[in-house]
C-alpha cells in the first residue's frame, strides 16, 4: 500500500464557536479520527494494480459535531471528509485548522445557490454526488468530474475500477460514491485490480458514537475493502471525482 504521511490518529477540529443546528447544540471543538485506512492491509496478495488517495484527511461520520444526523446526513458527511482532505493538501486550503462547513452551512449554500428551495435549510433532506460538487466548488473552487455508471455487474467493475484508478494516479483526492438502490453514501479511497476481480477501499461514514482509533473501525468494519461485485449489481452509481491535479503546492 502507498504510505501516507500521518498526522494524529486523533484530532481535534474547531468549528468556530458553539452553534444551535437542527435543534441540538453542537460543541466548538470534537476530535476525530485521521487517515483511517493506515495499515489496512491490500485485500490481495499479488495484485495486478492499486491506487490510492495521497495526503491527509479526518473521518466524518454520523453525529460527530453534536447533531444527530442518522438516517439522512451520509452524505454530508463524506463531503465533510473530501473538504477535510482539501484543506490539508490543496493550495490554497492547506490550513488543517479550517473547519469544513457544517450541514447547515452546506444546506445554506445549495438554497443560496438556487439548486434548492429555502425549505431545504436546517431540513432533514440528503444530498447526493452532484449536490456535493456543487459544495465543493462553492467552497473550495474545485471542480468535481460526475461519472454516472448505470448498473452492476461488469459496467461497474471496469467502468467505475477504470475511472477511479485514473482519477487516484492524477488527482489523489478522496471520491464519493453514491447510487438510487444502494443509496448510502461512500467515501472511496482506492482501488484495488486483482486477476479475479476489483476490491474498492471504503470509508463509512453510518458509524455513530465517540472517536475511534483506525483499528477499532478497521476491526468493526467502517473502513474496508469492499468487492465490487459485493456492491448492488442492480443499482446504478454516481461517482464525484475533485479535480485537484496541479493544483497543489
Amino acid at each position: 500500500m502507498e504510505k501516507n504521511v500521518v498526522v494524529a490518529e486523533i484530532e481535534e477540529i474547531d468549528w468556530g464557536g458553539s452553534r444551535a443546528e437542527d435543534g441540538d447544540t453542537v460543541n466548538k471543538t470534537k476530535t476525530l479520527s485521521s487517515n483511517v485506512h493506515d495499515g489496512l492491509p491490500n485485500p490481495l496478495t499479488d495484485p495486478v494494480k492499486c491506487s490510492f488517495i495521497k495526503g491527509d484527511y479526518l473521518y466524518f461520520h454520523y453525529g460527530c459535531d453534536g447533531q444527530d444526523d442518522r438516517g439522512w446526513g451520509c452524505g454530508y458527511r463524506t463531503v465533510q471528509m473530501m473538504a477535510s482532505w482539501l484543506c490539508r493538501n490543496y493550495f490554497p486550503f492547506k490550513d488543517k485548522h479550517r473547519a469544513p462547513p457544517s450541514l447547515h452551512e452546506m444546506q445554506q449554500a445549495l438554497v443560496t445557490m438556487g439548486d434548492k428551495p429555502a425549505s431545504f435549510s436546517c431540513s432533514r433532506e440528503w444530498i447526493g454526488t452532484f449536490e456535493a460538487s456543487l459544495i465543493l466548488d462553492c467552497y473550495y473552487n474545485v471542480p468535481c468530474k460526475l461519472v454516472h455508471v448505470r448498473g452492476g455487474g461488469a459496467e461497474l467493475e471496469h467502468v467505475a475500477v477504470e475511472e477511479l484508478h485514473r482519477h487516484f494516479e492524477k488527482h489523489g483526492s478522496p471520491v464519493m460514491m453514491g447510487g438510487d438502490r444502494d443509496n448510502s453514501s461512500k467515501g472511496i479511497l482506492g482501488v484495488c485490480t486483482g486477476d479475479n476481480g476489483s476490491y474498492l477501499l471504503v470509508v463509512d461514514p453510518h458509524y455513530y458514537g465517540g472517536p475511534l482509533e483506525k483499528t477499532e473501525l478497521q476491526k468493526r468494519g467502517w473502513v474496508a475493502w469492499k468487492r465490487v461485485s459485493s456492491l448492488d449489481q442492480s443499482s446504478f452509481y454516481n461517482l464525484c471525482m475533485p479535480q485537484t491535479a496541479n493544483k497543489g503546492t
